[in-house]
């Protein structure tokens, strides 16, 4: 099926909270695992873009009490979650929350040792700001790790997923993953993104519903 777009900051508070209670620790916790085992050496100083209620880098937080995360995000009843959960967790040492948006975040260029995002990239209307972004913010060979989900073949079997994974989720967190999963790419897509940005990134489609983006900037 064609890539229909969705909204692409969840600015509604109710959507925000709906997200916040949703359960997306298996996957959330595969991206932390995967990137640790990938880039370790890189976690120094991260930005991640899209960091909704930060509940990756809290886990990734906690794995490195040396590592410091700047985590951007243009909604702002995301943030203020996210800047609720990192003081909970008592990680404000390791974690900033800043409300940003691609492109044309405020900080440094060429600063950060990984470039991180999960989820956001079915979001954005050009695709390209996000490698574009990522090119800017990075250092030289620093790594870029992007997961966000795969575009299902049929309406049909976007809805199957839908009710695989979020069954007993609120019909407005059901109502926004099918919408998501609608506004994804396909490896084949994201590949052409890379091309046309210059980025040698491998594109890898790690489940049904999910694609990883991983590489080094040159």
């Amino acid at each position: 099926m064609k890539r229909v777009l969705e909204p692409e900051l969840m600015d509604d508070e109710q959507q925000s909270i709906a997200y916040a209670k949703a359960d997306f620790s298996q996957s959330n916790q595969w991206y932390v695992d995967q990137l640790m085992v990938d880039f370790p050496e890189h976690l120094e100083k991260v930005i991640d873009i899209g960091c909704g209620t930060a509940d990756v880098l809290i886990r990734l937080a906690r794995t490195n009490p040396d590592i410091r995360i700047t985590a951007v995000d243009g909604s702002g009843p995301m943030i203020k979650l996210a800047q609720q959960a990192v003081h909970v967790a008592g990680l404000e040492r390791q974690i900033m929350p800043v409300q940003g948006y691609v492109p044309g975040l405020q900080v440094e260029e060429h600063s950060y040792s990984a470039i991180l995002s999960k989820d956001l990239l079915h979001h954005l209307p050009d695709p390209s700001a996000l490698w574009n972004e990522a090119r800017r913010v990075g250092r030289p060979g620093a790594a870029v790790y992007v997961m966000d989900l795969h575009r299902p073949e049929t309406p049909e079997d976007a809805r199957r997923i839908v009710e695989d994974v979020s069954a007993n989720e609120p019909p407005i967190l059901k109502r926004d993953f099918y919408n998501s999963l609608c506004a994804a790419f396909t490896v084949e897509e994201v590949e052409d993104q890379l091309r046309s940005v210059h980025l040698n990134l491998q594109v890898v489609k790690v489940s049904e519903r999910h694609m990883l983006i991983k590489g080094l900037l040159p």
